[in-house]
């Protein structure tokens, strides 16, 4: 009687086990149908069709004279480089040191692998077969206006693409005053070069002084040689 009770007992204990487990599982199988919070959310997928408008299409177009947050661009010298239409000859803020460093580093990732680190048009690309730019230091680039560079790197110029999508707006300025500062460091004469050319002894960063092309030996000098 004894064993018969205790199997009672066990059987009992495993049948409650088991119904807990088929509901616990059961529980869990009805909670996660009922996520229509997360899973049913009221929004439109991009570029899928969407029923609601009469036009199928879940973008809708741009409502005429509205601008998206952060894309009033209210400052032609800033965004556009020009003034009255004509590019300008003047930065729309102060170049600090830390902007012309900052510029220096964006100009030798974006600009030196065709205009070379010195500006002189020799870049490493170009050693290996590109067509070569102008180099910086030609009358009409020590002549043109500051916004001409601006203007370059944004809407391109002959063989160079445009640089509007890889190099932000402020950046595309410190580009430009870093290529005046190499433009002064060479001539000492150009537009805007007050405006880039005065800081401080200490606070003003190293740029790398340009390098005049080894002199070759003429024919009789190799003659001579031999």
């Amino acid at each position: 009687m004894a064993y018969e009770l205790m199997d009672r007992k066990i059987m009992k204990s495993m049948l409650r086990g088991t119904a807990v487990v088929l509901l616990s599982a059961t529980g869990l199988l009805l909670l996660a149908g009922c996520r229509e919070d997360m899973q049913n959310q009221p929004k439109f997928i991009p570029l899928r069709e969407n029923e609601f408008y009469a036009d199928g299409r879940s973008a809708r177009p741009r409502l005429e004279g509205t601008i998206a947050r952060g894309q009033l661009e209210d400052d032609p010298l800033l965004y556009t480089g020009k003034v009255n239409g004509q590019e300008a000859d003047q930065f729309p803020f102060p170049v600090s040191a830390a902007d012309l460093a900052r510029g220096r580093e964006r100009f030798n990732i974006f600009c030196a692998p065709c205009h070379s680190q010195l500006g002189d048009g020799n870049g490493m690309v170009v050693q290996r077969g590109f067509k070569k730019p102008p180099s910086y230091y030609e009358p009409r680039l020590l002549k043109a206006p500051v916004g001409h560079f601006f203007n370059v790197m944004t809407n391109g110029w002959g063989a160079m693409g445009d640089y509007s999508a890889q190099v932000p707006v402020a950046d595309r300025w410190r580009i430009a005053a870093y290529i005046r500062a190499l433009q002064y460091s060479q001539t000492g004469n150009t537009p805007t070069a007050q405006q880039v050319a005065k800081q401080e002894p200490s606070q003003a960063p190293a740029i790398a002084p340009r390098v005049a092309p080894k002199p070759q030996p003429s024919a009789t000098e190799n003659t001579e040689a031999k």
